[in-house]
This record gives structure tokens, C-alpha cells and sequence, in this order.
């Protein structure tokens, strides 16, 4: 029973304790007067009721604290599911409704954290059981410390660099230890050299590994930049981590000798850019759309811009969104009749 929810405050309800108190105090009096009944058999009726309705209110005011006890006790326990009841207008109420806001943000970094310890064992105990049974077959013998056996330990290192590369990054970003270095750039220039960084370390590790797959040779990148001395404002160092991101998992999810295009166009806010990469691959399902930007997000085996079943970490897509993120700008899937469409605006 809380008779004190329809109150809008503290202090409302404790005037309201002092009237009915002073109230039924006079009521007594006035009967007593009538009656003639003695005075000191008033007063104690008095104290009576006066300590019943303290009691009353008093329940009124401290259950909801009580509840939050109770459950800043089963969250002490890892428990973060209970909540507090809401439904007062009183400050106490917003107490709750914080209190309860608070929990919830708790579950929810009690939850990442443990998806982000699975998720990162997981994608660790590959490499390093592969990498393990090839140092293990040479030692023993097994198989002799050839071109090839070095290649598949060296694919195995890779993917390790690779995962602790972009935990590390998205680490500083997250802790804000990645101070923005905005400066004025020309685009034609640089999203070339970031193409041509990208066509030169795919053919270097398709080189060194023997293989295809991750580090496809086959796909045409194209740049299509509007009007060719278009200019803008971002950090050249996280810009380039965006488009890598963004055009490595195109690459990864376009059909053999396909097509991506990287296109860069004033945005509608002058000064803004607008930069967009386009795939062939099968395209985004809507349902996976406001999630392929999240951490460890592998999407289904039809999506593309997700690492798949190619040794992705679930990683590259989260850390392109926190580098737009800084630069207050926005990212996110957009409409296409073919392939995907990935959209990055940054502001002026």
C-alpha cells in the first residue's frame, strides 16, 4: 500500500501529515468539550492517532528506499535484472525512475562485457590452436618447416595482429585517447591513395599467404569524386580508417570480378562530404541494418560488410562508426537497387 504516490512532493505530503494530525487533534477536543470528557484521555487518543498516521505516512515514504536497497543488493550479487517500482510523482519517484535507468545501464554493460570476453575468446582460440598445431607438427617432426607450413603459421599471426589491432583502436576511441587532428584536405588525392594503400597490401598479403578470400586481387575498385577539386575538413588518420573498413568489406563481399565504387560529393550542409561505397554483393536484409555497426557483429552469410566466415573479427564496421562519430558526422546503410550502399557524412 502507498498512499503517498498521487503527491507531487516531499514535501506536500509531510504538510498533509501535520494537517490531519492537527485536524484530528481539534476533532477530539471539540468532542471531548461536548462530552466532557476528561482531558487526559484526549491526549492520549491524540498520540494515537497522531503516531498511526506518522506510522502510515512514514511506510509511504521510505518503502520505495527499501526497494532500492533490496535491489543495490541483488546487483552487489550480479543480479541486474530486478527493478524498482515507479508510478510516484514525488521526487522519490525520480528517484526510482533514475535509480532504475542506472540498473539498466549496468545490465547492459554487465552483458557487453560478457559478450565481449566470449566473443574475443572465441576469435582467439582459433588462431592460436592452428598456429599451436603447426609449430607442434614441426617440432615433432611431423612436417618440415617449408615455404608453406610458414605461410599457414603466418596466416595465423595475421589474424591475430589484425583482432589486437582493432581492439586497440577501438580501446583508445573509447576511452577518448584518440584526439581528433582535423585539417583541410583535398579528396581526389587522398581516396586515391587510400585505394591504391588498399590494392598494394591486398596483393602484398595475397603474395605472402598463397591465398584469396580475405585478400582478393579480383574486385576493380573505381573513385568517383564530384567536382574533382572538392576539399574537406576531418582527421586524415581516422578518415582513412572508415574507408579501409568500409572498402575491405566490400571487396570481401562482391561476386568475382566485381565492382566497388567509392563516391565522394558535397554534402546538403555547405562544406559537408558525403562519401559513400557501393558493392555488388547481395545486398543488406533491413532487419540487419541497425545492427551491422555494432561490435562482434557477424550478420548472416548473405550479408554483406560483415566479416562473415572469412576470419572477420566483427570489429571494422564499429570502429568506422566511432571515427565518424568523432567528427559528429553519421554513417549508415542506404537504399540501393544493387549491392549495398554504405553512406558516411562528416560535417564542415
Amino acid at each position: 500500500m502507498r498512499p503517498l504516490d498521487p503527491f507531487r512532493s516531499v514535501k506536500a505530503a509531510l504538510g498533509a501529515l501535520v494537517i490531519v494530525s492537527v485536524a484530528i487533534t481539534t476533532l477530539l477536543v471539540f468532542m471531548a468539550i461536548r462530552t466532557a470528557t476528561e482531558l487526559r484521555v484526549v491526549t492520549i487518543f491524540s498520540i494515537i492517532a497522531a503516531m498511526l498516521i506518522t506510522q502510515f505516512v512514514a511506510h509511504g515514504l521510505t518503502s520505495p528506499l527499501d526497494e532500492m536497497q533490496n535491489v543495490a543488493r541483488a546487483m552487489a550479487h550480479g543480479d541486474y535484472t530486478r527493478r524498482v517500482r515507479e508510478g510516484r510523482r514525488d521526487e522519490l519517484g525520480d528517484l526510482a525512475a533514475t535509480f532504475n535507468h542506472m540498473a539498466s545501464d549496468l545490465e547492459a554493460v554487465d552483458r557487453h562485457r560478457k559478450e565481449l570476453v566470449a566473443n574475443v575468446s572465441h576469435e582467439l582460440r582459433t588462431p592460436i590452436a592452428g598456429l599451436r598445431a603447426v609449430l607442434e607438427n614441426v617440432v615433432d617432426g611431423f612436417s618440415e618447416a617449408d615455404p608453406e607450413t610458414m605461410r599457414t603459421a603466418l596466416r595465423q599471426t595475421e589474424r591475430l595482429g589484425r583482432l589486437v589491432e582493432t581492439l586497440l583502436d577501438l580501446s583508445r576511441i573509447d576511452n577518448g585517447v584518440v584526439p581528433l587532428k582535423v585539417r583541410r584536405f583535398e579528396v581526389w588525392p587522398y581516396l586515391s591513395g587510400v585505394l591504391k594503400e588498399t590494392n598494394m597490401a591486398a596483393a602484398a598479403r595475397s603474395h605472402l599467404t598463397g591465398r584469396t578470400g580475405h585478400t582478393r586481387t579480383d574486385v576493380h575498385l573505381h573513385l568517383d569524386v564530384s567536382p574533382p577539386e572538392l576539399t574537406a575538413r576531418a582527421d586524415v588518420e581516422r578518415l582513412h580508417q572508415v574507408v579501409a573498413n568500409l572498402v575491405d568489406n566490400a571487396v570481401k563481399h562482391s561476386p568475382p570480378h566485381g565492382r566497388v565504387t567509392l563516391r565522394a560529393r558535397s554534402g546538403e550542409v555547405p562544406g559537408s562530404l558525403q562519401l559513400e561505397v557501393l558493392d555488388e554483393g547481395p545486398g543488406i536484409p533491413e532487419s540487419e541494418r541497425q545492427h551491422i555497426f555494432e561490435r562482434f557483429n557477424r550478420g548472416s552469410e548473405s550479408t554483406p560488410h560483415g566479416p562473415g566466415s572469412d576470419g572477420g573479427t566483427g570489429l571494422g564496421l564499429a570502429i568506422a562508426r566511432w571515427a565518424v562519430d568523432l567528427h559528429g558526422g553519421s554513417i549508415g546503410v542506404a537504399e540501393s537497387d544493387r549491392g549495398c550502399r554504405i553512406r558516411v557524412t562528416l560535417p564542415g
